[in-house]
């Protein structure tokens, strides 16, 4: 298959042709994969009218939750990427500020929380075929459809980071423009006194927050391919505004032409798939089947951002030798191929779960995550203040730990909610993280497999942190010499020492 590592150097320092010349990631491409990682469109945001009891409190909450939550998210990982513009994300960032044991739980959560996220699109996808195909309701139709289906799927991704980049473009533009057309013929029927409507007996706060949280978060997801990104320094920032404009456009502008065009819809009736009911009571049976077939290509699309971000962070983890080396060899393609395969397993194996469960699971998993997160923002402007932050957020020290506190108080209260079921699951995998570490360092220690004998010069991290200035030159930043040193003392015989 001519797999690489992709750097020009194999395990315990050996030669491998390199993949230096594969394409790299753009702004326009990196803003689909981050809308897709983020949102994919509105489909799935009806819940929050029924969860909200009407239009307002749903309609508040795609204003005020991205402000509270997914601007400082988007902020935080623009700054952070385009300190550590490698593959890995923020697993590199954790590992900086509190060291490798907490960098190795921090990639394990947000893994296992992205590979439950991803369960969702194959299942959501034949859903939507279901309605045209009724064979698919049957199990001995649907199970081989969704093996097909998440087979297919894999294999784009294999093909190429760019070729999933683009791809992205399309299907964005796809998913979105039926949206376009329902909001052009709701405005004559628009009354703005329907957005005002809420009945506070109908509210159920558990399903509204997660439906917030699970909308609008993951904004930190194309991190873990920074190292594919052209420029990080400038694409990434561009991308980042570019997504949370498209993100929030796309939820408020449909669902303000939705309620506000409909005076017959009850509360109850807004569930994940009522937008396509929405296309028929505004512009007829055409808008219907156009909305259905988005919403189809919408999860392929959500699919593919997921898994891209999901095997390149395994790919890093890889890199500075987190993981076996096996899972940073890269196809001719430049794709990291076991690291791709281990996420489809993933998929296939979580998508037995309930639509309700996987959310709630994934979201408290992710908050954990995020949670880490924030606090290592906040240690790294304290513990290294001279880091070479291409991008900044205008704030000092005290400045963004408040500007850290009102995300976390809300990650704070969607996990409050959380089912007792969560709490013992999400338990296991932290415990699992707790007890995977160790067993992989005695591995090392043993010799049972190939690691990384040093962080890699390209795709991973050296001593010295090769930084893109903006004539494309690389600039070592004395101040990040030890980024990773408490991940990487030394070596012995080829063979990756953590502290």
């Amino acid at each position: 298959m001519g797999e690489t590592d992709g750097s020009g150097q194999g395990p315990e320092g050996t030669e491998s042709p390199t993949t230096k010349g594969r394409p790299k990631l753009s702004v326009l491409p990196l803003v689909a994969l981050i809308f897709y990682d983020v949102s994919g469109g509105p489909f799935g945001i009806e819940d929050s009218v029924r969860t909200g009891g009407g239009p307002l409190l749903a309609l508040l909450g795609f204003l005020l939750f991205p402000l509270i939550w997914s601007i400082p998210e988007a902020l935080i990982t623009a700054e952070l990427a385009t300190c550590f513009p490698e593959n890995g994300g923020y697993v590199l960032w954790i590992s900086s500020a509190f060291g490798p044991f907490w960098g190795f739980q921090e990639g394990l959560w947000k893994w296992c929380s992205g590979a439950i996220d991803n369960a969702l699109y194959p299942v959501l996808f034949l859903d939507y075929l279901k309605h045209s195909v009724p064979a698919l309701e049957h199990p001995s139709y649907r199970v081989p459809a969704l093996l097909a289906v998440t087979i297919a799927l894999t294999y784009l991704n294999y093909r190429g980071l760019h070729i999933v980049g683009f791809s992205a473009v399309a299907l964005a533009a796809f998913s979105l423009l039926p949206f376009v057309a329902m909001t052009i013929l709701a405005i004559p029927k628009l009354q703005p006194r329907r957005w005002l409507v809420v009945d506070l007996r109908k509210v159920q706060w558990k399903g509204y927050f997660n439906n917030m949280f699970w909308n609008l978060n993951y904004w930190d997801k194309a991190s873990t391919l920074a190292g594919e990104v052209e420029d990080p320094s400038r694409t990434f920032p561009r991308a980042i505004y570019g997504a949370v404009a498209l993100v929030v456009a796309s939820y408020l502008v449909p669902l303000m032409a939705g309620t506000g065009a409909l005076d017959r819809s009850k509360t109850e009736e807004w569930s994940d798939g009522y937008f396509a009911q929405v296309g028929l009571l505004i512009g007829g049976v055409w808008l219907k089947l156009w909305i259905q077939a988005a919403a189809g290509m919408s999860n392929m699309g959500l699919f593919e951002a997921e898994m891209t971000s999901d095997a390149f962070q395994l790919l890093g983890m890889s890199e500075i030798g987190m993981l076996p080396a096996i899972f940073a060899n890269r196809s001719k393609y430049g794709t990291p191929t076991i690291s791709i395969l281990c996420s489809a397993t993933g998929v296939l194996l979580l998508s037995w779960l309930s639509f309700q469960q996987i959310i709630e699971f994934l979201n408290f998993l992710y908050a954990l995550g995020m949670l880490l997160e924030f606090a290592a923002f906040v240690r790294l402007r304290i513990k290294k203040p001279d880091l070479h932050r291409p991008y900044r957020i205008p704030l000092g020290t005290f400045g963004v730990t408040v500007f850290c506190l009102p995300p976390s108080l809300l990650i704070v209260l969607v996990m409050s909610l959380a089912s007792a079921r969560t709490f013992i699951v999400s338990g296991i995998v932290i415990l699992f993280g707790f007890l995977l570490y160790p067993g992989i360092e005695y591995a090392k220690e043993r010799r049972w497999a190939v690691f990384y004998s040093t962080p890699m010069s390209s795709g991973g991290y050296s001593d010295t942190i090769p930084v893109i200035s903006q004539q494309d030159e690389h600039v070592v930043d004395e101040a990040s010499k030890s980024l990773l040193k408490d991940a990487a003392q030394g070596s012995s015989d080829g063979v990756f020492k953590s502290a």
